[in-house]
């Protein structure tokens, strides 16, 4: 068999791999999202990316929540399973623990995980669960039809707060960094090669990681996401991030962000003698989450909103350690016996 599980005979009779494409990965459901909406393209790239990882469909599961984006498994055909509100990340952590070779996605929203799910997104992250979250963000609830979300601007109106809501948006990717998530990345719907790349890198690390996606309800919040990602102003609006390189962005590359302290300002190069060696340089090995969390923080209009990778460190993961007690205890102890274990310490007998 062949690595990811696919073989035929070639003519001389030996096993040849199988070339998985992105049609193995589709399924017979019907897509039932409303037309237009970013899931679509988010479901392309996973999609697409997927048979480029070398495994078979077999060793790939998509736990999802409740929400429009928590459909995912039935569109995708590897193994999957659709839970219920928030607690994709708790089902998520059991699958991987006791299958440590299943690569396990877990696809949720801004809602179904930072609201009623945002305790569960925490502790998976914090405990470095080999996890890949995708986390569809449209600022809204699209599914029960278009109340505000934890991630919904101040002052937004909508279904639940026709004056505006007066809540303070929660940033997810904060939460990430404070939870010590291990990968912290950022893409969006419509901007489909960087979104698969995001993807992919998400795939290929090992730990707890989250992408958030910006992803556009053009039903219940459309237009979210335009101020800053539309084509014509998208280059001096937005930063994309690369390790190692100097954090550059607009048309010609002519501005950048370096630190006055530790507060992040937009400098212009040229102007009161400013040079590329004054810009902050991206590094997202750094083993401490400080200048991500910065990064994380900036939102348009007061700053380029950052797209890439924040955060990719690498550290044992839970599910190692939880193999390496258990082989430890055994070889200390010798196999366990249920059945001592039930009759041990104090124990009755009722006639």
């Amino acid at each position: 068999m062949s690595e990811n599980g696919h073989t035929t005979n070639g003519t001389n009779g030996t096993a040849a791999a199988v070339k998985l494409t992105r049609k193995d990965f589709v399924t017979d459901q019907e897509v039932r999202w409303c037309p237009g909406c970013g899931d679509y393209s988010i479901l392309a790239q996973v999609q697409k990316v997927m048979p480029e990882l070398g495994l078979s469909k077999e060793k790939i599961v998509f736990i999802s929540g409740i929400g429009c984006s928590s459909r995912f498994p039935y569109y995708m055909n590897t193994y999957g399973f659709h839970t219920i509100h928030g607690r994709a990340p708790a089902i998520a952590s059991g699958v991987k623990t006791a299958n440590p070779d299943l690569q396990v996605w877990v696809v949720t929203g801004d809602g179904d995980a930072l609201s009623i799910g945002g305790n569960h997104f925490i502790h998976a992250l914090r405990r470095n669960i080999d996890l890949k979250i995708i986390l569809f963000n449209n600022r809204i609830y699209g599914l029960t039809k278009g109340q505000y979300s934890p991630t919904s601007e101040q002052g937004k109106k909508n279904k639940s707060a026709p004056m505006g809501t007066i809540d303070y948006p929660i940033n997810p990717l904060s939460l990430a960094f404070a939870a010590e998530a291990t990968f912290v990345g950022r893409s969006m719907d419509v901007d489909p090669k960087n979104l698969a790349t995001m993807v992919e890198r998400l795939a290929h690390h090992k730990g707890s990681g989250i992408l958030e996606v910006y992803q556009n309800c053009n039903i219940f919040n459309d237009g979210a996401f335009k101020g800053f990602n539309e084509r014509d102003v998208k280059d001096d609006r937005m930063l994309y991030l690369e390790h190692g390189k100097p954090l550059l962005f607009g048309k010609n590359k002519d501005k950048g962000i370096r630190l006055n302290g530790v507060t992040p300002e937009v400098v212009t190069l040229g102007e009161n003698g400013i040079t590329v060696d004054d810009i902050l340089v991206h590094n997202e090995n750094a083993p401490e989450p400080n200048l991500s969390y910065i990064l994380g923080r900036m939102q348009y209009p007061e700053f380029p909103v950052p797209m890439g990778v924040f955060r990719a460190i690498e550290k044992p993961t839970y599910e190692e350690m939880l193999v390496g007690q258990i082989e430890n205890s055994i070889a200390a102890k010798g196999p366990g016996s249920l059945e001592k274990l039930l009759n041990s310490g104090e124990t009755w007998v009722i006639n």
